[in-house]
């Protein structure tokens, strides 16, 4: 399944090309995957209340196009791969074109009280739905 989050650049996020910066980037795609996981009915509050954590372990980044003042931009997050311990998405950021313009490979490893754990099976089930099979 992909999920699907629509924000404007605003210039405050731009550096004085008026392209989002660089570090803008990672800060969407959080917050792309937040609103994911509202979606999937594990938000992130609902981890933290029985003491699970996603904590991201590495990046993968692809700059393609310039994201651009004012535009409004879609990100596309899917989950692709589940493991006990870890898994891996795909973001990707649209242009108001369609344009592709951003890739990201995030890989997070789930956590309990601040430690790397084995997801119980209840998460780990909710996960699994979700994984995207193309």
């Amino acid at each position: 399944m992909q999920f699907k989050f629509n924000k404007r650049i605003y210039g405050f996020e731009c550096d004085i090309y008026g392209h989002l910066n660089n570090a803008n980037y990672l800060t969407l795609l959080e917050a792309a995957r937040s609103e994911a996981l509202q979606e999937m009915g594990m938000p992130i509050q609902k981890l933290l209340d029985i003491k699970w954590h996603m904590y991201v372990l590495r990046f993968e980044l692809d700059f393609v196009k310039a994201l651009q003042l004012e535009d409004i931009v879609e990100v596309r997050s899917k989950v692709m791969t589940l493991s006990k311990v870890k898994s891996t998405w795909q973001q990707e950021i649209y242009n108001s074109k369609g344009e592709l313009c951003f890739r990201a490979i995030p890989t997070v490893v789930f956590a309990y009280e601040g430690k790397p754990a084995r997801l119980i099976p209840e998460i780990m089930s909710v996960f699994e739905s979700y994984i995207d099979k193309n």
